[in-house]
């Protein structure tokens, strides 16, 4: 093991990776084609005509329409964990048009309705523990990208757009969209609306991909319409079934017009007394064909954005916040670039604008457009910031010349060509520094190759990419480049990666928290499933983890070196229990404060951790969980405790949620304790009117996030949003904590659709 870890890689052997993850890049845009790895034939995805009709359907959950009898019945199969086995959770799809609205009524038969689980209400919930039903939409055909929609038994709704074919999409995204959900004598019901403006597709493309998804929470078991097999994800749009009949769908003028009114109270104690301030502004969307829109937006406001859900940072490096904010959420799947960056690299990371070092940037305006012509998916985004004053302490992190901020235009773009349904190859480039003080261009080309008809019905991806930054840079090179190679399945799911980041690939729009070094990586998961009615029946599923991760400077010094050996049990019940064993080792090549007053030296530091986790199953009213760390840490000792407790009232209209993470270091340089304690709360009327507190403690200082979302109409929304920030006075036991500031925002923001 330890020769792993310490052995050099001298420069042929770079040289030689380079060639490797260039061949990749080239042999996917050469080749063009799904190489015929088949060994049997996969079934033909499954197809449904939907019904036009010709008004509208009154939602309230109950399918007693007529309309909804002369549909047809899609009928759901088990998935998870037995794929094709009968099961008594019977479920119906039926699919229905009218003018510009797509209607999906789904009805869910349970042999015991009392054991329905509900946990919130709230838009974008964690609904990972509810009864649920989810529909993904293919609206453009290239059996990449498209949308997610989610509701639970309570009719609360999640939403988000789709970029990888195996992830959970992000739910930031929030499309015009609607839900109604009964309870019935042998289970519920759902009556769901999507109106055609809310999406972007190809006009007059006669079908569109989709599938339907549903998730009984207590068994853990999942049904679905298309491809129900072990090693097919909902989100992998090429296993996809065909919505046929939808070159009926119009959209009408495609313009769309969200004005805002905006009243702020902004306080610090001790220096303003804060007076009130209102505004307004907007966004103009113009579809100027049903696959391609433009958006114009005037004094753009993100006043009733979400808070970060704080982290503990114990490393070197920055760490990855993602994006929340409304207009920089429609059209992000295309600017995904590469295969499996994650935040190793992100070449557009869009909270470079309109944020400095998490301080709010004014912006006057921007446009962006977004969509697809023929093979062509293209993404453009233009920006002006407005000159404003920062705090003293962002000018002494980004050693800024002063707190004056120019205003600046920002620039970002993305365009790809999908050569089949396999392979996508593409561009991206970035214009431009937040800070208004350099030049910084950024220009990457990638290619991505997947299927999902490898052996036969498995997934197979490659991809590769490159990258370099122009202007004002430091010394060093300029150029980064990567290839990633995965078997993501149900058994087995492995994947291999390099990537290199030269010292000088600086983008500032973009995230790279680490530059200079190269980056290897292999892992893989061993996941069998034992059989039911064998001496181990009552485990669902065992993952056996392995991982390893190594960064390479360019003296071919070994920087950071990570190995993870983990065993996860997951119960049949949903409870599972996770052991860790984690070799590490870091080289310091200047002194690290990984604390205020405590230094770690510089040197090679070499340790073990261990860490052990036991969580109850998300269905259950009440969850909890533990997560324990002991071993070293670089030259001393760490002890970690990670916990969290969850209440839902039953149908989730009360939900209250406390997470606590203590770290307790001793080292020779001095011990520290870093605490982060957050305690969410919401209160749901309906799942149009959520009040929701969020309070969050460091050890240091004491924030709170109130907010209340009222949903008049699907569109039209009223925010009240309270943040108040408190900081410790002194230190040890004595509490006291003083007033630093305040801001109240009452924001009331309305959609006009032509």
């Amino acid at each position: 093991m330890g020769s792993i870890f310490q052995r050099q890689f001298v420069d042929g052997h770079v040289f030689r990776l380079q060639v490797v993850g260039l061949g990749l890049l080239l042999a996917a845009a050469v080749l063009g084609a799904t190489p015929s790895f088949a060994q049997s034939t996969p079934a033909e995805p499954p197809v449904v005509a939907v019904t036009k009709i010709s008004g509208p359907i009154h939602l309230d959950g109950k399918l007693d329409e007529p309309e909804w009898h002369d549909a047809a019945v899609l009928t759901l199969t088990q998935q998870s964990p037995h794929p094709g086995e009968a099961t008594p959770y019977t479920t119906e799809v039926r699919v229905l048009i009218s003018g510009d609205a797509i209607y999906f009524g789904f009805v869910c038969h349970d042999p015991q309705p009392s054991g329905i689980a509900m946990h919130t209400m709230t838009r974008d919930g964690d609904m990972s523990g509810d009864d649920t039903v989810a529909i993904v939409l293919d609206t453009y055909g290239d059996r990449r990208t498209g949308y997610f929609f989610q509701i639970n038994a309570s009719g609360a709704r999640d939403d988000g757009l789709i970029s990888s074919p195996q992830d959970f999409p992000p739910l930031d995204w929030d499309g015009i969209w609607d839900a109604r959900t009964t309870r019935t004598a042998d289970g519920w019901s759902a009556e769901i609306v999507i109106p055609a403006r809310t999406l972007s597709f190809t006009a007059g493309k006669e079908n569109w991909g989709v599938n339907f998804q549903r998730y009984v929470a207590r068994e853990h078991m999942t049904l679905r319409w298309s491809s129900p097999t072990l090693d097919s994800y909902l989100y992998d749009l090429s296993r996809a079934g065909q919505l046929a009949g939808m070159q009926e769908v119009r959209q009408g003028k495609g313009l769309e017009f969200v004005p805002y009114l905006l009243g702020k109270n902004t306080r610090t104690f001790g220096v303003n007394p804060g007076i009130w301030q209102g505004t307004g502004g907007g966004e103009v969307t113009w579809k100027i064909t049903p696959q391609f829109v433009t958006v114009f937006t005037v004094n753009t406001d993100f006043a009733e954005t979400e808070v970060d859900t704080p982290q503990v940072n114990l490393t070197r490096f920055p760490l990855f916040f993602p994006e929340k904010r409304a207009f920089f959420l429609e059209g992000a799947n295309q600017y995904d670039f590469g295969l499996g960056l994650g935040s190793d690299f992100v070449p557009f990371f869009s909270r470079r604008i309109g944020l400095l070092d998490s301080v709010p940037i004014p912006l006057n305006g921007g446009v962006k457009l977004n969509g697809r012509l023929g093979r062509w998916n293209l993404a453009l985004l233009d920006v002006e910031t407005r000159q404003t004053i920062v705090p003293a302490q962002v000018v002494q992190d980004l050693a800024l010349p002063s707190a004056v901020v120019a205003g600046t235009n920002l620039l970002a773009g993305r365009v790809s060509f999908d050569v089949n349904q396999d392979l996508r190859v593409g561009a991206i480039f970035t214009n431009g520094d937040p800070a208004g003080l350099k030049k910084n261009t950024l220009l990457g080309l990638d290619a991505v190759w997947r299927t999902s008809k490898f052996l036969g019905d498995k997934n197979l991806q490659m991809g590769g990419w490159t990258a370099t930054t122009q202007g004002d840079l430091g010394p060093g090179g300029r150029v980064g480049w990567g290839a990633r190679i995965a078997y993501p399945n149900d058994l087995y799911n492995c994947g291999a990666e390099i990537f290199d980041f030269g010292s000088a690939l600086q983008p500032a729009l973009g995230f790279l928290p680490r530059a200079g070094i190269t980056h290897y990586n292999f892992n893989c998961v061993y996941g069998p499933r034992p059989s039911k009615t064998g001496h181990f029946g009552w485990i669902r599923q065992q993952f056996f983890r392995t991982l390893l991760d190594r960064f390479v400077d360019r003296q071919g010094i070994t920087e950071s070196r990570f190995f993870d050996l983990s065993e996860v049990t997951q119960l049949q019940s949903g409870d599972s229990l996770t052991l860790w064993m984690q070799p590490q080792g870091e080289t310091l090549l200047v002194p690290f404060e990984i604390a205020p007053g405590v230094v770690i030296p510089m040197g090679a530091y070499d340790y073990i951790r261990w860490g052990i986790t036991a969580e109850t199953s998300n269905h259950r009213p009440v969850q909890a969980g533990n997560t324990t760390w002991l071993g070293d840490f670089y030259n001393g000792k760490l002890t970690q405790w990670q916990d969290y407790v969850k209440w839902t009232s039953p149908k989730g209209r009360v939900q209250l949620s406390a997470n606590l993470e203590n770290d307790f270091a001793r080292m020779p340089e001095g011990n520290f304790i870093n605490r982060l304690w957050y305690l969410q709360t919401a209160l749901a009327w309906s799942p149009n009117l959520v009040l929701s507190n969020f309070l969050q403690y460091n050890g240091h200082n004491f924030g709170s996030n109130t907010r209340l979302r009222w949903t008049i109409r699907p569109g039209d929304d009223l925010f009240i949003v309270w943040n108040r920030g408190w900081q410790r006075l002194f230190t040890g036991p004595d509490l006291t904590l003083a007033p630093q500031n305040e801001e109240i925002a009452v924001k009331l923001r309305w959609t006009f659709r032509y």
